[in-house]
């Protein structure tokens, strides 16, 4: 590399932590809105458009896209950092995976393989929150196993017909638009596999009445019908058979995303864990003096500083254009396990407080669950890493 060319990339580089920094201050000035009501509005199933807004006003949802569709062009690990903080500040942890779904699983497909028409059409709304997104992979008979799905989307002329049912859609009856992955082809692996850009309202797509889960309250969840649902051909991204190609690439971006979200809350609770540690008194001494207290909170260290490291090591290599399979996915396997741990823990630190549905920490137990589940389970995880050491 020359030195003008490297001069470049560093200005680049401090740019974009300048601007980082520039979404992360308004964050922490949003706290108490990007948190408020957030316990009656998880136990309600409440998505609050309030805090949305105010979310959106940060300028955060569009941080890593093309800036001539209405992104910022900021690199992954600079948006990791703004993102970090988002998990950081707000309570409300299904608005932040609302976020991070728009994000990565609908603007990031748009952004990185759409054509010029369709990303000039929705990438800005998308950036900007005008916009929210969706994507549809999972079907109630095929979960991780993507290539099982059973819908399908048939060439007729200038259109593509869907057909099928998609499951457990975040944003789904919220989105605006939806990234829905087909089969466009029968036995042809993952080159049978097609992404398209659907507009909520098309005729032929439904979202079903939203489902109760167990955490993430405030994120929207429901089921999709695509019943002859047609779809112009210029709505394909990528191309026809590149659906799983596209399924990759979003899906390392959507673990790198939402887990470090993950990683700000793990950072937040540990601060609340120690400050109360050092308050909370037991037997004429403060409970962070007795070792099986402090342990438990120096555990809470650990896992978050590991996982940190272990997401923006596979965030480095991804902006480099390496390869980082194995490294998404120990980063998602640690950074699920160490938060449902830590959240486990600081119930127990915070005793017979913990257990109250007020002090909110068993509202993180339940959405921490989750993290082992979506994004590809933890055994697929496993899997993966397996097979890259050599394990059939």
């Amino acid at each position: 590399m020359t030195a003008t060319a490297e001069h470049t990339v560093a200005a680049e580089r401090t740019a974009d932590a300048e601007h980082a920094a520039t979404i992360a201050a308004r964050l922490r000035g949003l706290g108490p809105v990007l948190s408020k009501d957030h316990l009656d509005n998880d136990r309600n199933g409440h998505f609050s458009r309030e805090s949305w807004d105010a979310l959106r006003a940060t300028g955060l949802l569009g941080m890593p896209f093309d800036s001539r569709f209405g992104g910022s062009g900021v690199s992954i690990p600079e948006t990791m950092e703004a993102l970090e903080v988002l998990g950081e500040v707000s309570r409300d942890g299904g608005l932040a995976f609302s976020a991070v779904t728009s994000m990565a699983s609908s603007a990031t497909p748009l952004n990185d393989f759409a054509p010029p028409a369709l990303k000039q059409a929705y990438l800005p709304g998308l950036c900007d929150g005008s916009l929210i997104g969706a994507h549809a992979i999972t079907e109630l008979d095929s979960g991780s196993d993507a290539l099982s799905m059973e819908t399908r989307a048939v060439r007729n002329g200038g259109d593509f017909v869907l057909d099928g049912a998609k499951a457990f859609i975040t944003n789904a009856g919220l989105a605006d638009v939806y990234v829905i992955y087909a089969k466009t082809a029968e036995n042809a692996g993952p080159l049978g596999i097609t992404a398209f850009l659907v507009e909520a309202g098309t005729p032929g797509l439904t979202a079903g009445a939203p489902v109760r889960k167990m955490g993430l309250g405030t994120s929207p969840m429901a089921e999709l019908t695509l019943e002859s649902c047609r779809v112009p051909a210029g709505n394909v991204i990528g191309r026809v058979g590149g659906g799983f190609l596209v399924l990759d690439h979003v899906m390392e971006r959507e673990i790198l995303y939402s887990f470090i979200v993950n990683v700000g809350e793990m950072s937040a609770r540990l601060q609340r864990c120690v400050e109360y540690a050092r308050v909370r008194r037991q037997y004429g001494k403060t409970i962070g003096s007795y070792q099986q207290v402090a342990q438990k909170i120096v555990d809470m260290s650990i896992g978050t500083s590991t996982s940190r490291m272990w997401l923006f090591e596979a965030a480095r290599l991804i902006s480099q254009g390496k390869r980082a399979t194995r490294e998404v996915s120990i980063a998602k396997l640690l950074t699920s396990r160490y938060n449902l741990a830590s959240s486990l823990d600081a119930v127990q630190v915070f005793g017979g407080r913990g257990y109250l549905t007020e002090s909110g920490l068993e509202q993180e137990v339940r959405n921490s669950i989750a993290g082992s589940i979506y994004s590809g389970t933890n055994e697929l995880q496993y899997n993966r890493i397996a097979s890259m050491i050599g394990l059939k």
